[in-house]
């Protein structure tokens, strides 16, 4: 039964941030098109790994893990227009999307199943859903003018990125087999080597991470902005194709 809620609620997840993503990029439709295939075929490779059993090798699981935030950061470094486009996405949305993490109380459900063990499934868990919940609120103060907005903001954005990178860790060095274990607790996070699970580590936390990052970007920017100086507007995209 976990599994097909796991199943459900992840791609509903992705399916969201996709077409959230997407659909609020200034982009023409090729580009659209073009940014949809990209990212679907990398879930359907996520997906055949996994399904092949090939997150059983660490080395495997790392480099799904890093190869799209590599990527992203590459793309965004290298490409003007795809940085403007990533700073189009409206920050509510950035922050909002962040309510799918309330699915992180499955972790541990997990736990209790047996198929999650240690500090993990608890403190990634109840962690996520921490910020998931968190995100409603802070998705209505991204979209308001209270004036104390983004420092609020920036308070939970950094705990939901901490979190991340607490469940990163634990999931390092508590699984089973990884050279950099050090947690010795029953199954570790064997589920996140199987589907629908191990959507998590290779779509759905790069993603967060990289959101985190464009929030935190985001609010630089603004407080430059109130400084004087100009935001990045859609007619700086459009001239940067």
């Amino acid at each position: 039964m976990l599994d097909v809620i796991g199943t459900i609620l992840v791609g509903v997840a992705m399916a969201m941030i996709l077409t959230g993503m997407v659909t609020s990029m200034p982009l023409r439709l090729a580009h659209r098109l073009a940014l949809a295939g990209i990212v679907g075929a990398w879930v359907g490779l996520a997906g055949a790994v996994a399904g092949a059993g090939a997150l059983s090798d660490p080395v495997t699981v790392l480099a799904m893990f890093a190869t799209p935030l590599v990527a992203i950061v590459a793309l965004v470094v290298a490409f003007p227009a795809a940085r403007l486009a990533l700073n189009s996405v409206p920050l509510p949305l950035l922050v909002g999307l962040n309510a799918i993490r309330l699915g992180g109380v499955l972790f541990v459900l997990l736990a209790g199943a047996g198929r999650l063990s240690g500090p993990f499934p608890y403190l990634a868990g109840w962690g996520d859903f921490t910020t998931g919940a968190l995100a409603i609120p802070a998705a209505w103060l991204a979209a308001s003018d209270v004036s104390f907005r983004n420092r609020l903001i920036v308070v939970w954005n950094t705990f939901a990125t901490l979190d991340l990178i607490v469940a990163v860790t634990l999931g390092l060095i508590s699984r089973n087999g990884s050279p950099l274990q050090l947690i010795h607790a029953g199954v570790g996070t064997a589920a996140l080597q199987n589907l629908p699970w191990a959507f998590v580590p290779t779509v759905l936390v790069p993603f967060f991470l990289v959101a985190h990052a464009a929030i935190f970007v985001r609010l630089r920017a603004l407080s430059v902005d109130s400084g004087g100086q100009r935001p990045i507007s859609i007619g700086d995209l459009g001239r940067a194709h």
